[in-house]
C-alpha cells in the first residue's frame, strides 16, 4: 500500500480540486490533477505514483478510469512504468508532445509523400515515431506489441492476413486509425483508406482503346509482395471482359520486353528495369511499348516524358489522417483513385 506521505496527499488534493468543474470527466480530473501536482512541485521526476488500487479506495474512481488516465500520461511521456514495480514521473515537462506511432509498409516514394504531408499537417507539437513492417506479419505483430500503451495515437497500414484483426484488437480503438489498405475488424474504428478492385478496373477500362492498339498486355504480379490481390482480380476481369490478350508474370526477367505490348507493374524497381531495357533495345516508350504503373510520384511525372499511372492521393490521405490525430473525430473515408494519362501509354 502507498503511504499517505506529503507527495501522495498533494496528488489527491490536486485531483479533488477539479471535482466540481462542469464538463470535466473523472478521467480528465485524474490526468489534469496529476499534471497540476507536477506543475505545483508535489511530484518530481522519479517520484512513484499511487497504485490503481489505492486510488480506487481514496477517490472512488473506477479501475478502468484510473488505468486509462495513467496510460494517457504514459503516452505523453510524463509517466513511465519500471519493471512492473510501479509508475513513476518520467518528465516534469507537462507540455510534453503527443506521441504518434505510425506503422507503414516501408519508405517507398508514395509513402514518403504520405509521411511528409502527415508530418507537416501535425506540426511541431506532435512527435511521430515511424515503424516499418515490410508486409511481414511477425514483424507487424512485434511492432504492435512494442508500441502498445506507449503512444497517444496509433496510425496503422495493416497487412491482409488472418492474424491482423487479432493483433489490432489489442490497440485502443479510440486512438487507432487504419490507413492505406482497409482490413475489416469486428470493432468500431476509424479509417482513411483507398479502394483497389473497382478503381483498378475503372482505370484499365478507361485505357482500353489505347491498350487495344497493342498486341497484348503483360502484368507483373508478385504474390509475396504487398501488392493488393484486388488489383489482380480487377486485371483478370478487365482482360476477360474486353478480350485483351494477356500474360501474368511472377517476376520481371531483364531483357524480356518486346515491342507491341503494354507492360503494367506496381514495382518501382521493375519499372526502372523496363525503362533501362527499352533504352538498350531502342524501343520508344508510348510507341513501340506502352507502360502503366500503379501509385504516382514525382519521378513518374518527369521520366521519359511521363509514365501513365493510376493512384490515390497520398497527400490528401495524410492530411485526413492528421486531422483525426488532432481532433479525434471518428472518420470512415475512402480517398478517390485517379487515372493520370501521360505519354508512356
Amino acid at each position: 500500500m502507498v503511504r499517505k506521505d506529503p507527495i501522495i496527499t498533494g496528488v489527491v488534493l490536486e485531483i479533488r480540486k477539479l471535482e466540481n468543474i462542469a464538463g470535466l470527466s473523472k478521467h480528465d480530473q485524474l490526468v489534469q490533477g496529476i499534471i497540476n501536482a507536477v506543475n505545483d512541485k508535489h511530484l518530481r521526476k522519479g517520484d512513484m505514483l499511487p497504485s490503481v488500487n489505492w486510488l480506487i479506495k481514496e477517490l472512488g474512481f473506477a479501475r478502468e478510469t484510473i488505468a486509462k488516465g495513467y496510460r494517457d500520461l504514459q503516452a505523453r511521456g510524463i509517466v513511465e512504468s519500471r519493471n512492473r514495480v510501479g509508475l513513476y514521473i518520467n518528465d516534469e515537462d507537462t507540455d510534453k508532445q503527443l506521441r504518434v506511432a505510425l506503422i507503414i509498409y516501408g519508405f517507398d516514394s508514395f509513402q514518403e509523400v504520405f509521411y511528409k504531408s502527415f508530418r507537416n499537417r501535425l506540426g511541431e507539437d506532435v512527435s511521430i515515431d515511424v515503424f516499418f513492417h515490410h508486409n511481414n506479419i511477425d514483424v507487424f505483430d512485434n511492432i504492435v506489441s512494442t508500441v502498445r500503451g506507449r503512444y497517444g495515437m496509433y496510425v496503422v497500414a495493416p497487412i491482409p492476413h488472418k492474424r491482423t484483426a487479432g493483433i489490432l484488437h489489442t490497440l485502443p480503438m479510440e486512438k487507432f486509425l487504419m490507413v492505406d489498405r482497409y482490413e475489416p475488424l469486428d470493432l468500431v474504428f476509424s479509417s482513411v483508406t483507398q479502394e483497389f478492385r473497382k478503381s483498378s478496373y475503372n482505370a484499365f477500362s478507361e485505357l482500353q482503346d489505347v491498350i487495344r492498339s497493342y498486341k497484348g498486355m503483360v502484368y507483373y504480379y508478385h504474390p509475396e509482395a504487398d501488392t493488393p490481390v484486388e488489383i489482380l482480380h480487377a486485371y483478370n476481369k478487365f482482360v476477360r471482359d474486353c478480350k485483351i490478350k494477356s500474360t501474368i508474370c511472377w517476376e520481371y526477367v531483364p531483357g524480356s520486353i518486346e515491342p507491341g505490348y503494354v507492360y503494367f507493374t506496381a514495382s518501382n524497381m521493375e519499372l526502372l528495369q523496363i525503362l533501362k531495357d527499352s533504352i538498350s533495345k531502342n524501343l520508344r516508350i508510348g510507341k513501340d511499348i506502352g507502360i502503366l504503373s500503379h501509385n504516382d510520384d514525382l519521378v513518374k511525372e518527369i521520366i521519359c516524358n511521363g509514365i501513365t499511372t493510376y493512384s490515390t492521393d497520398f497527400a490528401q490521405m495524410a492530411i485526413k489522417a492528421a486531422e483525426f490525430v488532432l481532433d479525434r473525430r471518428p472518420v470512415k473515408e475512402i480517398i478517390p483513385t485517379v487515372l493520370i494519362r501521360r505519354k508512356s501509354l
